[in-house]
């Protein structure tokens, strides 16, 4: 039996699951007219800048197309909603666009599902998108608002280096979301975790807003996101590796690997930024899961130290071609 038309697709899996107009998101959401039209109409918070994002998640590339809708969905918005924490921005509106090879309700109710209780956990809201047929594909549009970006461009020479919590979880779960050997039921859940629900900073970059010189979010692995910095901001950075906090699920590995893990592997979706020494002592005292990890130079290019002595890594991080 064949599965709903576009127009009954969005009307069933999308708009009876966000609210539409004003009431979209409270009266303060700035949404006029949401799904359902050629345009969303959109009243900009006053004072503020829009920040905006887009990402594509194609299957087999950046999740299996096999796995479950509703993660699937859950990994497509919270990548584009770490974008915004890597800019200081708060979540306003989404679109999706979406291909699908077929229209097929047993697919389309938990990836639906699972977006909107993403959605609603990150006060976002669904305002359109597009639906076309073609090999499974995610796209999605984020905009938020700030007051400050953070911006990959401000850092100077002497600022310190800090990342959010750990690295390499996410690259470590990779094999077992591929499901290439049995895990631990502990590490099954780590993994899940890391790939599927990864937890977009946007509460950490309110707290370090007013004193990070510069910062992005990690998706590529921190050598090569760390580079952004470097190069938009003219400057290269010393990594020290020796507290290095590499996520636990990577850390079974031997501590070479463990550590290339956290330094080049993808999808972590922490976030990294530099701050100048005057902002230390407040930054401190606001007790965030957060380690420094080297300072920014005049002198272009990255180079790691672990125990004193230069430390090569074999990688650099993700590529896309």
């Amino acid at each position: 039996m064949a599965g709903p038309g576009e127009f009954e697709l969005i009307r069933e899996y999308f708009s009876s699951r966000f609210q539409t107009g004003a009431q979209a998101g409270g009266v303060d959401s700035g949404v006029v007219l949401g799904i359902g039209d050629d345009c969303a109409l959109l009243t900009p918070p006053r004072g503020k800048m829009l920040a905006t994002s887009v990402d594509t998640l194609v299957a087999d590339v950046h999740f299996p197309a096999s796995a479950d809708p509703y993660r699937i969905a859950s990994r497509a918005l919270r990548v584009n909603l770490s974008d915004l924490a890597g800019m200081n921005a708060e979540p306003l509106w989404f679109t999706l666009a979406l291909t699908l090879p077929e229209s097929n309700a047993a697919w389309l109710e938990p990836f639906a599902r699972g977006l909107a209780d993403t959605a609603r956990l990150y006060g976002i809201t669904l305002i359109g998108g597009d639906t076309t047929k073609g090999p499974l594909s995610i796209t999605v549009q984020v905009t938020g608002s700030c007051d400050r970006a953070l911006r990959r461009d401000g850092a100077s020479a002497g600022d310190h280096i800090f990342v959010s919590n750990q690295l390499g979880a996410a690259a470590a779960a990779l094999p077992i979301v591929l499901e290439e050997y049995e895990p631990s039921e502990v590490q099954q859940q780590q993994a899940d975790a890391a790939f599927y629900f990864p937890e977009p900073q946007l509460e950490l970059a309110r707290s370090i807003g007013a004193c990070a010189s510069a910062g992005l979010d990690i998706s590529d692995g921190l050598l090569a996101d760390l580079a952004h910095i470097c190069e938009a901001s003219g400057l290269g950075a010393d990594l020290k590796l020796d507290t290095f906090p590499i996520a636990e699920l990577a850390q079974s590995m031997s501590a070479d690997a463990a550590l290339e893990t956290a330094l080049t592997g993808g999808d972590d979706y922490q976030l990294c930024f530099t701050v100048p020494a005057k902002y230390l002592d407040h930054l401190q005292g606001l007790q965030l899961p957060i380690t420094a990890v080297g300072r920014m130079r005049e002198a272009r290019g990255i180079d790691c130290f672990l125990g004193g002595k230069p430390w090569q890594p074999r990688g650099t991080g993700y590529r896309h071609f």
